[in-house]
């Protein structure tokens, strides 16, 4: 039975079945994605969404959607299901459904009468084209299949509607047809792998509705192109391979591609294989290089989220490889900065006061998986000229103050990854010296002060050492205030608001924190920050509470980091919780991870969300997809099996620790 399986009840109830995702990648850039029903509820949902780097840096939906239609006797039975003005659905080709389910691929069995019709869907890899396998498991009449295209040619943040500037004409290919309804948009090229007819019957389908950008408060009804359709026949048993690409391919080509690409993908089997998946999707290959793109459907490739994100994207997989290509290219953004050079990647804020040091953090995983030396080896030079730069006081926004800390501005540019804006400035204008960034900056002193020695660099190492004890001392000085650790320190002003901030000083490989100021730490962050979701982003005692991630978006921006659940923020507590409780914390956390499970089948199916609302049910929102989620569910769940690892079978039994949520 698969793990990621849907049957009919659900299916059929939309109220259900509309807020479940999927989501397909090639990575690359290019994505398709719908509900589970094929009923877009997005703007960003496509069935082939791809860059146009002609146009600008944003992804594009060229097709929209596909409506199959199975015909018998002359009766058809329409498959598709779209939402128009006072939800009405038409067609209602959802209720046709019988199963749904995602291992290696999504399938969906539809059932018509004695018509059992079977769809598989596969992105090609490093291609901009979605391959739809259509197979006819039973029929006891001659039966006809319908494809009707739903064209769009936007980009991904706006919406189409009927115009008189669309070039209508199409070119014949192999088996199929061929689009492109504006200028410098690629072309859009529809084909079977059987000969098939298509019938020219050009027409707007207006007032189609999304209606989740409904409930963010943006526009959400637009007009989409419907140039005709192509039919063919299908025989019981026979299979017909449907290509949606930018490009045309031999038709004889498809069966044993579809093949290809459905036996390369990792089966989604259990909790560990699913996030895998997930992981994989944000891997994009690049002229230039290898990225990671920070989540789906909005987000690009952004410094912060992919430092945060790498080491749980691969190295907790066990792709030390994939850490090194994506490295080669945040090597040469970090030395552009730092040197004072044009910028040559297409990663995005590097200058951020805090990339530098999760940067720097990314190295320290690698080392811990690899070796000090083999991490030494190949990234110990730009750790040090790292370090040389921030302390020589070249960094736009890090200032190395007499005590050893760093400064920070942030009051009227974000300067952490708490960077929501209202009118211009940030709405939690962390500035000053900020916890989590010089719990990161003692954390890289004392690694850099390692690599130092493994370079044979000992007065280096010994200077380093020595800044950060200085640091270390000030760290506790400045921000301790008893039981825990101020958010951040302006002058004579300290914020004292409870924040998942605090944990990274107790969970880092080097901490500036005596055993019981880490434990008071974890104690507090446990009791008011803590949920099945991770640790919210601020504690419900505070006045500024605001756990619901809804409304506008400013409602959603002031919200933002005010209360919802931050998932990513899971590894450093099960680092802080293992650091402190040991073996005696292994059973919650591993409660904590099964707390993930379910979610799994809950928004975008087999993947995490970006964030979560403050308060039960700890409802999903954001990006459909988020790398630093995925990435650090990931690294905690890594954690946890080494930590167990580690145990003897008496103390497993001791401590009741069960199975893995991925079966180990």
């Amino acid at each position: 039975m698969s793990y990621l399986k849907f049957d009919r009840t659900l299916l059929t109830n939309l109220e259900k079945s509309l807020d479940k995702e999927m989501l397909r990648t090639n990575k690359a850039g290019a994505y398709s994605s719908t509900t589970i029903i094929d009923c877009n509820t997005r703007k960003y949902h496509g069935l082939l969404v791809v860059p146009v780097p002609e146009l600008d840096r944003d992804n594009h939906v060229l097709l929209s959607s596909c409506d199959e239609t199975v015909i018998q006797h002359g009766a058809e039975f329409n498959l598709g299901i779209h939402k128009y003005q006072g939800d009405h659905y038409s067609p209602r080709g959802h209720k046709y459904i019988r199963e749904f389910q995602i291992d290696s691929v999504a399938t969906t069995v539809y059932r018509v009468g004695g018509v059992i019709l079977q769809k598989e869907r596969v992105f090609v890899s490093g291609e901009n084209r979605i391959l739809i396998r259509y197979t006819l498991l039973d029929a006891h009449s001659p039966t006809t299949l319908r494809l009707r295209p739903f064209l769009a040619f936007r980009n991904v943040n706006e919406l189409t509607q009927e115009n008189y500037t669309i070039n209508k004409t199409y070119q014949e290919v192999e088996n199929g047809m061929s689009w492109c309804l504006y200028e410098s948009y690629p072309n859009l090229v529809l084909q079977t792998n059987k000969q098939n007819v298509f019938v020219p019957q050009p027409d707007w389908y207006r007032g189609i509705e999304y209606y989740k950008e409904q409930e963010r408060g943006y526009d959400f009804r637009e007009d989409l192109y419907v140039p005709g359709y192509f039919e063919l026949p299908i025989k019981k048993g026979e299979t017909i391979i449907f290509s949606a690409g930018t490009e045309p391919i031999s038709v004889r080509k498809l069966k044993a591609l579809f093949e290809e690409e459905k036996e390369n993908r990792t089966g989604r089997a259990n909790f560990f294989t699913c996030l895998k998946n997930a992981a994989q999707q944000f891997y994009n290959k690049k002229e230039d290089g290898y990225y990671l793109l920070a989540g789906y459907p909005w987000f690009k490739y952004r410094a912060r989220d992919k430092f945060i994100a790498l080491p749980g994207a691969t190295l907790a997989v066990g792709d030390v490889e994939m850490f090194e290509n994506m490295m080669k290219t945040g090597v040469v953004a970090v030395r552009d900065y730092i040197d004072g050079k044009p910028k040559t990647t297409q990663l995005k804020e590097v200058s951020s006061p805090d990339v530098l040091l999760w940067f720097i953090w990314n190295i320290q995983q690698y080392a811990q998986v690899t070796s000090l030396k083999q991490a030494t080896e190949k990234y110990g030079d730009v750790v040090l000229d790292i370090i040389n730069f921030i302390r020589k006081q070249k960094h736009n926004n890090l200032f190395v103050h007499d005590n050893g800390l760093l400064y920070t501005d942030g009051r009227y540019k974000p300067a952490t990854w708490m960077n929501a804006m209202e009118n211009g400035y940030p709405i939690t204008p962390r500035t000053g010296y900020v916890v989590e960034i010089n719990a990161l900056w003692y954390n890289a002193l004392k690694f850099s002060s390692d690599v130092a020695n493994q370079l044979a660099q000992e007065n280096i190492a010994d200077v380093l050492n020595y800044q950060a004890e200085i640091m270390r001392q000030s760290f506790v000085q400045t921000f301790w205030n008893g039981v825990y650790l101020d958010d951040y320190v302006d002058g004579d002003y300290h914020n004292r608001e409870v924040r998942p901030n605090m944990i990274f000083a107790v969970s880092l490989p080097y901490s500036p924190l005596e055993k019981s100021q880490q434990k008071s730490i974890v104690d507090i962050v446990t009791r008011e920050l803590l949920t099945v979701k991770g640790l919210r982003s601020l504690s419900p005692k505070s006045g500024m509470y605001r756990p619901n991630y809804m409304g506008g978006q400013l409602d959603r921006d002031r919200n933002y980091h005010n209360g919802p659940v931050w998932p990513w923020t899971t590894a450093a507590f099960a680092e802080a919780y293992l650091k402190v409780y040991k073996m005696s914390g292994v059973a919650m956390l591993m409660r904590l991870l099964a707390g993930f499970e379910s979610d799994l089948k809950e928004l975008t199916i087999g993947c995490l969300s970006e964030l979560y609302d403050g308060n039960p049910p700890f409802r999903g929102h954001g990006a459909m997809s988020y790398a630093p989620t995925v990435a650090e569910v990931l690294r905690a769940q890594k954690l946890m099996e080494e930590f167990i690892a580690t145990l003897s079978e008496q103390q497993v039994k001791e401590y009741g620790i069960g199975v893995l949520v991925d079966g180990k």
